[in-house]
């Protein structure tokens, strides 16, 4: 019997967080062997609670939901209610019915289960802005060398900022954070970057359709999403969900549904101005500087809603 590769999952959980933790949840391969959250879209607090809904509406296992931190490094939060509701998710009322958070602090537990793994034994996949794991390579890097990969929602990828001209929300967010990841010499950091969900990777309102119908978890993952498809009718007239989050799932679990993927020299912009949270990616290596990270910025479409389809149940 193949044994499973574990994950942690780190995540700010709002709407799309959902759907990708579902997602990982109900993949045979792999085993989150624990899940921590932090503030962004909605304050730690909540995304604690929406972490505990969505692994109860997987109905799956239940790997243990700790609390991370709660502000970012130096700036103050700006949540995205617009974009997941008050809530994260949807304002459709949606709470844990039996799950609670375990006690302890979830920088120290993630680095207390990667400090007793074999040297890449856990892949980390973060979902939200970076503080928890800027935090973590700050307290003990000589630990976080030992992860496999480290995958993260991150960036405007090859593209344009969905916050900004230039940056993503999860960057933007916390660019301090971000900057400490992407220069911590770390192996294997992959951002997957917001390009990698628009276009043809865009659920169609068909597609939104065959997946709230399929059962308990579809209509959960779909109705939780409900003011991501009201913004985005008045974005691109329809229905239409471009899910950040199942994007980078799908990349760190089914990896063959990566279609571009490169490793650049990256930098974060942190200065007090307009392309504050922007990461420059220098695609035709300008600088002369070693590559420090992997930037993903396409997915085949085919396979990663094969993906979504296979892991969510849908017939």
């Amino acid at each position: 019997m193949e044994k499973k590769k574990k994950i942690i999952i780190d995540t700010d959980c709002g709407s799309d967080d959902a759907m990708a933790i579902a997602m990982a949840l109900n993949d045979p391969k792999y085993d989150v062997i624990m899940i921590s959250t932090v503030s962004g879209n909605v304050c730690m607090e909540q995304a604690t609670i929406n972490t505990l809904t969505t692994i109860e509406y997987a109905d799956t296992y239940e790997p243990p939901v700790y609390k991370g931190a709660d502000k970012m490094l130096l700036r103050d939060l700006y949540f995205a209610h617009e974009t997941h509701g008050n809530d994260g998710m949807g304002d459709s009322g949606f709470v844990p019915k039996r799950l609670k958070a375990q006690e302890g602090n979830g920088i120290l537990k993630m680095l207390e289960e990667i400090r007793r793994s074999e040297k890449g034994e856990i892949d980390l996949i973060a979902l939200g802005p970076l503080t928890n794991l800027a935090l973590a390579i700050r307290l003990d890097y000589e630990t976080m060398t030992k992860v496999g990969r480290i995958v993260i929602m991150g960036t405007a990828g090859l593209g344009v900022g969905n916050v900004s001209p230039v940056a993503e929300f999860n960057i933007w967010q916390d660019a301090e954070a971000a900057k400490i990841v992407t220069e911590s010499g770390l192996d294997k950091i992959i951002y997957v970057g917001w390009d990698a969900c628009l276009e043809e990777s865009m659920l169609t309102p068909s597609e939104i359709e065959e997946i709230r119908n399929s059962g308990k978890l579809g209509k959960f993952v779909i109705d939780c999403n409900k003011n991501l498809m009201e913004m985005n009718r008045e974005r691109f007239g329809d229905n239409f969900l471009d899910m950040a989050d199942p994007a980078a799932m799908a990349a760190a679990l089914y990896p063959e549904c990566i279609k571009v993927c490169d490793k650049y020299y990256c930098v974060v912009d942190t200065t007090n101005g307009p392309s504050y949270g922007g990461v420059l990616v220098d695609v035709n290596h300008f600088s002369g500087k070693e590559p420090n990270v992997y930037i993903c910025s396409k997915l085949d479409s085919k396979k990663y809603k094969e993906y979504i389809y296979k892991t969510l149940g849908v017939k």
